[in-house]
């Protein structure tokens, strides 16, 4: 049972969990900012937890670009089909949610924040508009945030490619 409680994360140093932080809080904000003065809707809350990926492991290939834009497309353009299609119950939520993920991983774009779309969807019942904004584009301006960051602070993202 003990090694249900050991945390196999690497200790951050202070530093970097800092600019983690500050990373997340000038994504959300600026987003934020930007669709207040656009007056279109650019968050949604599965972006907060991109944004964990995004500042604290930049290196990982779920934080990748591709991974967190297509993640994001992906697991919305399923949710809002299905949802066309089937009530929007508990059972219909969570088929969107596995095919989400099932398609995440065959096309690898795999984003954990993005298995959260569905759930979005089945709540919210937005149409296909919603793949644009908030979708599309405030995934890519949560990317070019984070990569205009971690350049100012001299962190490698995304990675090179092979």
């Amino acid at each position: 049972m003990r090694h249900f409680f050991v945390r196999h994360q690497p200790p951050h140093r202070p530093r970097i969990a800092m600019l983690a932080g500050l990373g997340g809080l000038a994504a959300i904000g600026v987003t934020g900012a930007f669709s207040l003065h656009a007056g279109v809707p650019l968050l949604m809350a599965p972006f907060g937890a991109s944004c964990v990926l995004l500042f604290s492991v930049p290196g990982s290939p779920l934080s990748q670009p591709m991974n967190v834009v297509g993640g994001h497309v992906l697991s919305s353009a399923v949710a809002i089909a299905l949802h066309m299609l089937l009530p929007g119950t508990w059972w219909a939520a969570a088929l969107a949610v596995g095919l989400a993920i099932t398609l995440m991983a065959l096309l690898r774009v795999t984003h954990p924040p993005a298995g959260a779309d569905p759930l979005l969807v089945f709540a919210a019942d937005p149409n296909w508009s919603f793949l644009v904004m908030p979708v599309l584009v405030g995934s890519v301006s949560l990317v070019v945030i984070a990569a205009v960051f971690h350049r100012l602070t001299g962190t490698a993202y995304p990675l090179r490619a092979p």
